[in-house]
């Protein structure tokens, strides 16, 4: 077993968790399902859980657990009930890895520890069971390990321990500050340390006497010198505490007289003074300490700190800049960040705040690409000052739009749009069109009209009387299908095209790309058209629509993830994904194109939507379109600036030289493209120049793509052809695969359905007051929680789709006041206690949608 070196550096643990006999309340133990959790120093990533075992008097696991720790690592152990709807804490205890390796001699080695588990009942400790685990980890030397015993309580822990082999363990009835829950280690209360000593004063440490409160106090005023680790603050030499020849008192400082004295809150005695001074310098020794303060260590190991400013010490490390310490009324610490105005239970390291500010950047990065994604689809009204229009404005909730060069007008009131301008419709007095005709114009301004009774389009008018209109403008446009026509066509060929029975898909939320992957590209293809059942490892939920559509939406917000190198940006200030030229760094990134288009494929099939969306472009390649120079303005303004430059002016008369090639960096290397055979020798002329721009155009759509695209495609044809998808434009297939993101309060309230409430019911009233006052984010975040997916279908609330076909928004009675709301995602419903104010409605709707995670079972 190799030794770990110095104390600061992290060896690997197991542990291995053999059993537990839990304590219930009676006599007999009733059957319940738990896990154990083991963490060591309280870090997230070093936390580990084992799997759900059921049992009554006796729990077996015998399941090994490894965390990378340190020396000085405290680990807490918890037993936890699971339930439906929370896990319920049945005892815990916490162990020091300084004592056991001191008592082991610096090596434990398959190591056996019963550790008698404690937690809170009204207000005192009671036994909560005994767990029983071993041991096996790194050696270290002796001599650089801190004093301390075998296993310790730290502030909030609920349990004690004992070592078969006669280790010693802190005794639970010393201590007289209220255990909690959230235990975090490092921390140790005012009450446990007077436990411990009064526990140190009775019994030997390590062969040496401990002495007694009256030889501290004796002994302050000769403390030995400490080792400095830092050796100035602020750029003055430190100050060192006077030697002792015999002990070493609890450190302490004055800058003026050299008296010492114990750290604020604590009266711990001081561990026995070895004759040599420790030599290992500790952890927290890499991260800068706030200016004014010192780190130090005592001869025996243990390291405490000077604060310069107020001439003061303590054991705990200096809180990070903007950092606050307080205690709750039930006597637990917690930490207050007056930077973000945010608590939490965690010490706060120099780490902690670190990984706490990139997190931060990640999600703001994220939500800025989400909400310019979002933007494609909200109807923001232009801060812009109005056109000198000699009509005036636009009516309330009128917008003018552009298409092809056409005008049309908006109307966001009741989602319709027309060419006619709404200020000037009714003036002119002309007859009603037949009952189904339309009136439209050509790109010319021909005006022509639309029989949607037998789909053809005719120049001549078909009221009495009327002339004809002019054929001068060119034929009359082609019949345009609707899109709901459209929609419900593809829909007709996805159902004509379903295959009977299901298939499983079961994730992890912690590697869903990696078991996704796996399991798609493992399947046949036409498996996929069957009915999903996608299964979320360690959640109780059933799926019958709604963990589908949140796997569809998680994994879509993965795979297209830009980090991936797979997918990138379009442009600095254009959130839509292109393909990446550069994803050939993955040596398999075409297979993960082609799992990409079989996901994409299944998204479409099942009519369900993903996170994000592509390009224009790329959609238009996916319908088999050529894209257009306007298109290349969208993603590469620059490049679409040269060849309208190239387009506008005479390149004889600017003495440019163009030859049919184009330079192209990838990764650093540059290769040159022929844009048509032979072309390094052919220069562009006036005369050949429209052919150089298209050819130019098409190139810089497909440069360094052109595999991944096939196997992109190829993946999407294995699951749904391509043709069915021939009636779409680009803009269509876009909102088929992302969806609405705008929500439409009325069309909300108009397509709820109430069950045991009435609309008239104040908390049918109070609930849509709440959603009224939230911003559209929070709304988006609503929706998510009640049908699983922030996006609505083409026709809004109306079309929502649950398990059994269309299914509305449901609000219904469930539940006492105590409660939180909760939602059945299948069946787009959110049961809604009866609550007897505004304020705890808003509270607990409010708390449910953000701070909810998971799929339960009823």
């Amino acid at each position: 077993m190799a030794s770990a070196g110095l104390s600061g550096e992290k060896s690997p643990l197991t542990v291995k968790v053999v059993s537990a006999k839990p304590k219930g309340p009676g006599r007999r133990q009733p059957r319940i399902t738990s896990f154990v959790e083991v963490a060591a120093d309280g870090l997230p990533s070093e936390t580990k859980r084992t799997a759900k075992k059921a049992g009554g008097a006796e729990l077996l696991w015998n399941e090994s657990l490894v965390l990378n720790v340190t020396p000085q690592t405290q680990l807490e152990v918890k037993l936890w009930s699971c339930h439906t709807l929370r896990n319920e804490l049945l005892g815990a205890a916490s162990v020091g890895l300084p004592g056991l390796l001191r008592q082991s001699k610096g090596r434990v080695e398959n190591k056996q520890l019963i550790l008698n588990l404690q937690m809170e009942n009204k207000g005192s400790l009671v036994s909560g069971g005994e767990l029983t685990i071993f041991l096996d980890g790194p050696g270290v030397d002796v001599g650089s390990l801190p004093n301390g015993g075998g296993i310790v309580l730290a502030e909030g822990s609920q349990g004690a321990g004992r070592d078969p082999g006669g280790g010693s363990a802190a005794s639970p009835e010393n201590r007289s500050q209220p255990p909690s829950t959230n235990c975090f280690s490092g921390r140790s209360s005012r009450s446990h340390r007077q436990g411990a000593a009064g526990e140190a004063r009775q019994s030997p440490v390590n062969g040496e006497q401990s002495p007694s409160p009256r030889l501290r106090r004796q002994a302050a005023g000769k403390a030995q010198s400490s080792t400095v680790l830092n050796g100035t603050v602020n750029g003055d030499p430190a100050v060192s505490l006077p030697e002792a020849e015999d002990e070493a008192p609890a450190p302490a400082l004055s800058a003026d007289s050299g008296a010492t004295q114990e750290p604020a809150g604590t009266e711990e005695e001081a561990p026995p003074n070895p004759r040599s001074q420790a030599s290992q310098p500790s952890a927290h020794a890499q991260e800068a300490l706030p200016t004014g303060w010192e780190q130090r260590e005592l001869s025996n190991g243990r390291v405490y700190y000077v604060d310069h400013n107020t001439k003061t010490t303590t054991w705990e490390r200096p809180l990070p800049p903007g950092w606050e310490k307080r205690v709750d009324p039930r006597g637990r610490y917690y930490y207050v960040d007056h930077n973000t105005r945010t608590t939490t239970w965690q010490r706060p390291t120099a780490e902690y705040v670190r990984n706490y500010e990139q997190w931060q950047s990640q999600r703001s990065q994220l939500h800025g690409a989400m909400q310019h994604f979002s933007q494609r689809f909200l109807y923001q009204s232009s801060g812009a000052p109005p056109d000198n229009d000699p009509l005036g404005p636009l009516p309330t909730g009128w917008e003018k739009r552009q298409d092809n060069g056409r005008v049309y007008y908006v109307n966001h009131n009741t989602r319709t749009t027309q060419w006619e301008d709404p200020r000037t419709q009714g003036m002119i007095q002309e007859p009603a069109l037949p009952p189904g005709w339309e009136m439209k114009y050509t790109s010319e301004g021909v005006r022509y009209f639309v029989d949607h009774n037998t789909r053809t389009t005719t120049f001549k008018d078909p009221r009495p009387g009327f002339e004809s209109g002019s054929k001068q403008g060119g034929s009359p446009g082609a019949y345009d299908r609707s899109f709901r026509w459209k929609f419900h066509q593809f829909r007709f060929l996805c159902h004509s095209n379903a295959l009977p029975s299901h298939v499983k898909i079961s994730v992890s939320r912690q590697t869903l790309f990696e078991d996704s992957f796996q399991q798609i590209m493992n399947m046949k293809p036409y498996d996929l058209r069957r009915r999903l059942y996608i299964i979320m490892r360690g959640e109780e939920g059933l799926d019958y629509g709604g963990i589908a559509r949140e796997w569809f939406f998680l994994l879509s917000h993965e795979v297209l993830n830009p980090m991936y190198c797979l997918f990138e940006y379009a442009g600095k200030n254009n959130y839509c994904l292109q393909i990446n030229p550069a994803s050939s760094i993955n040596p398999d990134h075409l297979t993960y194109f082609r799992f990409i288009g079989r996901f994409i494929a299944m998204a479409l099939y099942h009519g369900k939507f993903i996170d994000t969306g592509f390009t224009l472009p790329f959609y238009k390649r996916m319908l088999n379109k050529r894209p257009t120079l306007k298109d290349l303005e969208s993603i590469d303004p620059e490049f679409y600036n040269s060849i309208v430059w190239i387009k506008e002016n005479n390149l004889e008369e600017c003495g440019l030289e163009l030859f049919f090639i184009q330079d192209m960096d990838i990764l650093g290397k540059v290769t040159t493209h022929e844009l048509k055979e032979g072309g390094e020798s052919i220069r562009v002329t006036e005369e050949n120049k429209e052919e150089y721009i298209m050819l130019l155009t098409d190139w810089r759509f497909t440069r360094g793509v052109e595999e991944q695209t096939k196997a992109f495609l190829d993946g999407f044809n294995e699951v749904a052809p391509l043709e069915w998808l021939r009636y779409f434009d680009e803009k269509e297939l876009e909102l088929m695969l992302c969806g609405m993101q705008e929500i439409d309060m009325s069309d909300w309230q108009k397509n709820t359905i109430y069950r045991h409430y009435t609309k008239n019911s104040k908390q049918i009233q109070w609930f849509w007051q709440v959603v009224k006052e939230m911003d559209n984010e929070k709304r988006i975040r609503l929706l998510q929680f009640v049908t699983g997916t922030c996006r609505l279908p083409v026709g809004g609330f109306a079309e929502l789709i649950g398990s059994n076909g269309p299914q509305k928004f449901c609000i219904d009675k469930v539940g006492k006041e105590t409660w939180l709301p909760r939602s059945h995602t299948c069946f787009n419903r959110l049961d809604l206690p009866p609550y007897k104010s505004f304020e705890q409605l808003k509270e607990k709707l409010l708390f449910a949608i953000e701070e909810t995670e998971g799929f339960g079972q009823e």
